[in-house]
């Protein structure tokens, strides 16, 4: 009989799972040695929140929920902002927590909380196991209900001795028992456990995992397709606003970009999405989408719901034809009320609405011409703010080195405010699934673990983490991680000395900048202590150096951190959303 972490690590291998994430402690220490076993990647980390982190950036980028293991107690709770992150994104992840003992739940055990209790409301579904035989059935479980329906996170408890070998976990009971002595209450004890060790153990011969069980997509109704594109046909000035929900199946991001190609619509491209069509795609409008959705006469809205991102749906103009597109049914609604509403998958649906298309394509073309000039002026005008002086670097100066620098097949991580706002605006994914951000909770944090994530899924490609200097402060711990195992991440610090998106307006609003002041830190010498590369940019003279360089050490295989000495801009002034 094997033990329940190799069990648990042989339906991970079964479902496809190459990298678990997680922060070692005792209660899960099998499942770590099983996977090991089963040649499952073992990657420890610095902070729970942080595997859960680089679990999710593997859904995103992988196709298969994102694996990470915590401990009990302390280990679930630190992991549990992650985990709601995912939860928001609608982001595919098992999370298996340890868990106290069975036989010694309330009875003050290490670590020992109502755990389901504390994960309810952030998860899609959870379980606790109390026999072995329904340890592996219950990970298998998870798979299926990570991924069904609208994907989010799951979660599985799993109880310290359900993962150790059963011969020494009756020794830790019956030696337990046994210092009670032969008196009655001794005798009765050792009845006790011995009962709840027969019933923790029955009928638990292994077979194997069980098989995995796949889901199929949720594809839109024929008769919603045909009616979309008789609302196509008619558009004059149509507008495609596509959002991460539409790559909610990795493995159809090429399928959906030509699909979108096909259509031949202007398309804006929101989280997940960013990267679809490419770096310089001509239907990609970068820019000014608030002005387009104002003159619009369609807009489709796949996987983006009406909320604070499409100010609440008022954006839109009130007459045109709206076509809401989502695997829920509520954000369907959402502040608006759509001409065609269609649950499914959005991806599936672009896939489907391309094939049929019957024109109108040529008619967009004044409507297109127009959007892009738009576009171009937008891009004038920023190009223009980036020669004006902000020293000590200017931000969006930095940006274009930035996008100058970078490989084709790289990978771009977000995390932070002002400066990843900027640049936003300005370096551009190179192609699908090459863009991560954490998604509509806007949690600070992310970076490290879905740089992690792209590091693994991707090890030939350059993997860029552009973080603001108060989110580093989250993360910036990982580079140890990032050493240890060999990841060669390149991340770049806007170093302004201060949580610059939440100043602007708190000093224009309030008069104050109380608690939005930082230091300007010496954060390359921070990654170098952890056995990084640690680099600094404190002029514009240096950025296309110091960027070549960081390549080269990246490319031997060692993690850089750019410690880029920033001022700031008039650019983002007014951009706080709520």
């Amino acid at each position: 009989m094997i033990n329940g972490g190799a069990r648990v690590a042989a339906v991970l291998r079964a479902e496809g799972v190459r990298f678990i994430f997680t922060l070692c402690g005792g209660h899960i220490s099998p499942i770590l040695v099983g996977c090991k076993a089963e040649g499952i990647r073992v990657i420890d980390v610095r902070d729970e929140a942080n595997a859960v982190f680089a679990a999710d950036g593997m859904a995103r980028l992988g196709g298969v929920p994102g694996v990470a293991a915590v401990t009990a107690g302390p280990g679930v709770t630190n992991a549990l902002t992650a985990v709601k992150n995912a939860h928001l994104a609608q982001s595919p992840l098992v999370l298996l927590g340890g868990a106290s003992a069975t036989i010694l739940r309330g009875r003050g055990s290490l670590q020992d909380i109502d755990q389901l209790a504390v994960m309810k409301s952030h998860v899609k579904w959870s379980t606790s196991v109390s026999k072995l035989r329904d340890l592996a059935p219950a990970v298998s479980e998870a798979f299926v209900q990570a991924r069904a329906g609208v994907p989010g996170p799951v979660f599985v408890e799993c109880p310290i001795d359900l993962l150790y070998d059963e011969k020494l976990v009756r020794s830790w009971y019956q030696d337990t028992a046994a210092s009670n002595g032969a008196s009655l209450t001794g005798r009765a004890l050792s009845w006790y456990v011995g009962r709840h060790l027969d019933r923790l153990f029955a009928r638990s011969s292994w077979n194997g995992p069980p098989a995995s069980r796949t889901t199929a997509a949720s594809e839109p109704a024929r008769p919603l397709l045909a009616a979309a594109a008789k609302l196509l046909e008619r558009a004059k000035k149509p507008v495609l606003v596509i959002g991460s929900q539409a790559l909610n199946r990795a493995e159809d991001a090429h399928e959906v970009a030509r699909a979108v190609e096909s259509l031949g619509m202007p398309t804006w491209l929101a989280g997940m999405a960013r990267g679809l069509l490419g770096r310089n795609h001509p239907l990609h409008m970068r820019h000014k989408r608030r002005a387009a959705l104002k003159s619009a006469d369609l807009v489709i809205l796949a996987g983006v719901p009406a909320d604070f991102r499409l100010d609440y749906g008022r954006v839109i103009n009130r007459k045109a034809r709206i076509i809401a597109v989502n695997l829920a049914v509520g954000p369907l609604f959402k502040n608006l009320l759509p001409t065609l509403p269609v649950p499914a998958d959005p991806g599936r649906f672009l896939v489907g609405l391309a094939t049929r298309k019957n024109g109108a394509g040529p008619a967009w073309a004044p409507w297109q011409q127009e959007l892009a000039a738009r576009d171009a002026a937008r891009d004038a005008e920023i190009a223009d703010m980036a020669t004006q002086d902000a020293p000590p670097v200017n931000p969006l100066r930095l940006c274009q080195g930035i996008e100058a620098a970078m490989a084709d097949h790289s990978t771009i991580v977000v995390d932070g405010g002002d400066f990843v706002a900027s640049a936003s605006y300005v370096v551009r994914p190179r192609e699908p699934l090459g863009w991560l951000d954490p998604g509509v909770f806007g949690t600070l944090g992310v970076g490290a673990g879905f740089a992690l994530a792209a590091a693994l899924n991707k090890p030939r490609a350059e993997t860029w983490l552009l973080y603001g200097d108060g989110a580093a402060g989250f993360s910036v711990v990982e580079f140890d991680t990032f050493a240890r195992h060999g990841l060669p991440v390149i991340a770049v610090i806007g170093n302004d000395a201060g949580w610059t998106q939440i100043a602007r307006d708190q000093v224009t609003l309030l008069g104050d900048d109380v608690a939005t002041g930082l230091a300007r830190n010496d954060y390359d010498q921070v990654a170098t202590g952890l056995g990084a590369v640690g680099l600094v940019i404190r002029q514009e003279s240096e950025i296309d150096e110091v960027l070549a360089r960081a390549r080269k050490e990246a490319a031997a295989g060692r993690p850089v951190l750019i410690n880029a000495h920033i001022g700031t801009t008039r650019f983002r002034d007014g951009s706080i959303s709520v």
